[in-house]
């Protein structure tokens, strides 16, 4: 089992923990609400349950997958899955995600998890976000501590996927400036 694998098991016993009901009553739960969407589920889990936002999203995707025929999750590869979101009026946008992702590999070991909407970086936590933002943007969010105040990078609310969130219309934007970022929420996941 790998560390992320581990970290998700943590994450959805200390749910259990916290609501005092299983997994399967809090499945049971979510499916009498009717809701189907990402979003309202994990909505509805963060009023009635009281649950944080990280919690409730591990939550929701923990119950839409089980939702899901066996193996459908497993069906679509990474690659695919990137394919996609660059796909239609994204597809000019790819070449960034790629600089960045090449650039990101030579940190070290870490894990690609492609999501809707965006590609999820982990390592023992998630420590960026990679997706496209707009048809002409590419929204890089970063997990660290703290970094300098900068006018490329904006601080997001407290509660967010992400502390910090900058934009990327162009590869030539992904400069040291951005990498050294990068690597420094890399580094803190660890």
């Amino acid at each position: 089992m790998s560390v992320v694998d581990r970290t998700l098991q943590t994450q959805l016993r200390n749910i259990e923990s916290r609501t005092g009901q299983s997994l399967a009553e809090l499945t049971a739960y979510v499916d009498a609400s009717g809701l189907t969407k990402h979003g309202q589920i994990r909505d509805m889990l963060k009023q009635t349950l009281g649950l944080g936002y990280g919690d409730a999203n591990t939550l929701t995707h923990y119950v839409l997958t089980a939702r899901m025929p066996p193996g459908a999750e497993q069906a679509a590869t990474p690659d695919a899955a990137i394919a996609a979101l660059y796909s239609g009026t994204k597809a000019d946008l790819r070449p960034i995600h790629d600089e960045l992702m090449a650039e990101i590999e030579a940190f070290g070991a870490f894990e690609v998890a492609p999501r809707k909407t965006y590609v999820s970086l982990r390592r023992r936590k998630q420590f960026a976000m990679i997706g496209p933002a707009t048809r002409s943007q590419v929204e890089v969010g970063l997990n660290a501590k703290s970094l300098p105040p900068n006018s490329r990078l904006t601080e997001q609310p407290t509660g967010r996927m992400c502390r910090y969130k900058t934009r990327l219309a162009s590869p030539k934007e992904v400069d040291e400036e951005v990498i050294t970022w990068i690597r420094q929420a890399y580094d803190e996941a660890g």
